[in-house]
């Protein structure tokens, strides 16, 4: 989650083998590694690449795309319209200040890791446990069972698959901010029990094991240099659950520490390209090629400042323009007038700085896909947590125009297919491997405080 907020108040297989050649450390290889993972790892890294696709020369047809539309099973790794739901909106209304609501999904939208988005503040006080388990119950009472004719709770990649068959949206728990386990494994057993199948290793701040790209030039703030032993323990576990690590958010040394530890493929579930806006939410080209090589996917982020370097650029001077005014908005009393200030503040910010474009999407896709491999590339849009997304691509039923535009870009139904959703099943089919392997080892029972 990037919310509006933090826009306007910054401050506010088993691939081990692989990983461990790819990067040069030397590490044991565990029992589940076969020939053909060491035969992936002697490969060169540029044969997870792909040269650039030649742009279609004939029209895409309105039947190319509502076939697309139709067969694709399109998830979405993060949403944050939760932290609204938690505070009483029902997603079957419209939702005039975000991006998410079903009717806008119903359709379009397969599936969707909705945020269990614990902001830093619970931190204080050890509330953390308690935010996350308010934001579960808002998926699992506010959302599915409120509506259980359009969304079901889901677990596993095949649980998608027949919600999607079902003509119904897959609903799935992910974790924003590894603060949320207050630095107990049993916390994070009993969240996997709850229904969550991923964590972000940290949120905007660092936690007690592990970095965030956040804060990592605060010098007030004591970093870890990536992860500490109990943040590879989290790891560890993490795999033996059966729950996918995932690394947006993290300092970059987090991210190569994660790749190392883990023995099943890692996401990055909002993280768009670094190369194209140098923002550090962002993956650099290396950390694409590297994650590939682990297995995992980049599930590109549709926050303007991460996909464009433009808006990056240009929205500095305006956050420091609006953010006392949104400090003063944030004080108001009453809930709609609120409400209708932040948005009268949302309204003046897209004014004076355009959006992101649908074409930002598409060059962020298209350079995720070349560096890293038509296999390792998805969407986790950050929708209802960021303050603009690209007005072409604001809610689940404009992805139409993306699928046009990506097809106009030369990439066939299957390529898109992958994108949308095929390569994230791998991957949950390959962390769900992974813990079926290792279902014999015992708990990891190590305390943050015997590291």
């Amino acid at each position: 989650m990037a919310s509006l907020q933090y826009h306007l108040n910054p401050f506010g297989f088993s691939h081990t083998l692989a990983v461990s050649l790819l990067t040069g450390k030397a590490r044991m290889i565990s029992r589940n590694h076969s020939a053909a993972i060491l035969a992936l790892a002697l490969l060169p890294l540029s044969l997870y690449a792909q040269q650039p696709r030649a742009p279609r020369t004939t029209p895409v047809t309105q039947a190319e795309v509502d076939k697309i539309t139709h067969d694709a099973i399109l998830i979405d790794t993060h949403d944050d319209v939760t932290s609204r739901t938690v505070d009483g909106y029902d997603i079957a209304t419209p939702n005039k200040r975000g991006q998410t609501d079903l009717p806008r999904m119903k359709g379009f939208l397969s599936a969707e890791f909705f945020a269990v988005y614990v902001d830093a503040s619970y931190v204080n006080g050890n509330h953390s446990a308690n935010r996350a388990l308010q934001m579960i119950d808002t998926i699992r009472t506010d959302i599915v069972a409120k509506h259980p004719n359009d969304f079901v709770l889901a677990t596993t990649a095949d649980d998608i698959v027949a919600a999607h068959k079902a003509h119904k949206i897959a609903a799935l728990e992910g974790i924003e901010g590894g603060h949320a386990i207050e630095d107990s494994l049993r916390l994070l057993r009993d969240y996997y029990v709850l229904g969550v199948r991923y964590m972000t290793l940290t949120h905007f701040n660092t936690n007690d094991w592990a970095d965030s790209q956040g804060d990592i030039n605060d010098p007030k703030v004591h970093h870890h240099g990536g992860l500490t032993p109990f943040g590879v323990d989290v790891v560890h576990e993490m795999n033996r659950l059966g729950m996918m690590v995932d690394i947006s958010h993290t300092a970059d040394a987090t991210f190569y520490a994660a790749i190392a530890a883990s023995s099943a493929p890692i996401i990055a579930s909002h993280s768009s390209c670094r190369a194209i806006s140098n923002n550090t939410r962002n993956m650099t080209d290396d950390m694409i090629r590297k994650l590939a090589a682990n297995g995992g996917v980049i599930q590109i982020n549709f926050d303007c400042a991460y996909l464009s370097q433009r808006y990056e650029d240009d929205s500095k001077p305006l956050q420091k323009e609006l953010r006392p005014r949104y400090q003063e908005a944030m004080k108001i009393a009453d809930p709609a007038a609120r409400e209708a200030a932040i948005e009268a503040l949302a309204t003046e910010s897209a004014a004076k700085l355009p959006p992101a474009t649908l074409a930002d999407v598409v060059a962020q896709i298209d350079h995720a896909v070349q560096i890293g491999g038509i296999d390792h590339v998805g969407i986790g849009t950050d929708f209802d947590g960021v303050g603009c997304v690209p007005a072409e691509l604001s809610s689940y039923d404009k992805f139409p125009r993306l699928t046009r535009a990506l097809l106009q870009k030369g990439y066939s139904a299957q390529d898109i297919e992958k994108i949308y959703g095929g390569n994230l099943l791998r991957v949950m089919r390959a962390v769900e491997q992974r813990a079926r392997e290792l279902k014999n080892e015992p708990p990891i029972e190590a305390s943050i405080d015997q590291k």
